[in-house]
């Protein structure tokens, strides 16, 4: 076989919200450079993705020169805004799962534009301090290991091969109408072409280019994956379809969690080396 290619790059600044697909990116300790750094929450605090809110898969967040990020949706006036000062506007702590998170508000003009736009009291918060926020699971990270509003770990890789062998399946069943589905529904931040299917789900350690990663654990899938991130609306697929064909300690699973050894830059093209 010709050697794995990273063949694409997703960063979404705001979680849940669609991003960008830059050729190259910064591979930071808790995930790439400006991904997942801003969130949006509810009038209690709690952290919305899809799950709760998928309105959410139709804003558009574009990263900005210093840590910053420009927000648009259908019918509503972009907004940018810069990295929120926390000595400026003091800190609040939000609630990622089960996780409580210290994070900085974004301001009463971001909070009026995400309400609009969710049509229900909304909030913009921003993680200040990725290096001290929100510790990985013990039960997969190294001590002092963090991670941005992620689900859970700083790089979702998939391939796509698994996705085509996940396609077949599809096909074969009761929502074929469904498929092909696109990658987006998984919402990667690294793509991988040349590999066999569902060969990720066996890695342990993995390079991509100069950036080396443990592979910790692959990605139980939700509700999430079966949202059109173009629509909004929601189906059946693939969820249905892994439910029944792809199951790893009883979840339905896609694409691989990682974590990085160390930092460096990824950029579409690199060889992919699996080395254990």
């Amino acid at each position: 076989m010709p050697t794995p290619v990273l063949t694409a790059l997703h960063c979404y600044p705001v979680k849940s919200m669609a991003g960008c697909a830059p050729d190259e990116a910064l591979m930071e300790p808790w995930g790439l450079a400006g991904d997942r750094r801003w969130a949006v929450t509810d009038a209690d605090g709690r952290v919305l993705t899809q799950r709760q809110a998928p309105r959410l898969a139709l804003g558009a967040a574009v990263p900005l020169p210093g840590g910053g990020v420009r927000l648009g949706a259908p019918g509503a006036r972009p907004l940018e805004l810069a990295p929120p000062v926390s000595g400026e506007r003091g800190t609040v702590t939000v609630q990622v799962f089960s996780e409580k998170v210290t994070a900085v508000p974004a301001g009463a003009a971001a909070d009026a534009w995400v309400s609009a736009f969710l049509g229900a009291p909304s909030r913009l918060v921003h993680m200040a301090d990725p290096a001290h926020c929100r510790p990985i699971d013990p039960d997969y990270a190294h001590e002092g290991e963090t991670v941005s509003f992620a689900d859970g770990y700083p790089l979702l890789v998939t391939t796509t091969a698994s996705l085509r062998a996940l396609d077949a399946l599809v096909a074969e069943g009761d929502h074929a109408a469904e498929g092909p589905l696109p990658m987006d529904r998984f919402r990667p931040n690294a793509v991988v072409d040349g590999t066999e299917p569902w060969e990720e789900d066996g890695w342990r350690r993995v390079r991509i280019g100069e950036v080396t990663f443990r592979a910790v654990k692959p990605s139980g899938r939700c509700i999430i994956t079966t949202t059109d991130q173009r629509t909004a609306e929601r189906g059946r697929e693939p969820l249905r379809t892994l439910a029944r064909h792809h199951r790893l300690g009883g979840k339905p699973v896609f694409g691989q969690n990682l974590i990085p050894e160390h930092t460096g830059t990824l950029r579409v093209g690199d060889p992919v080396e699996v080395l254990d």
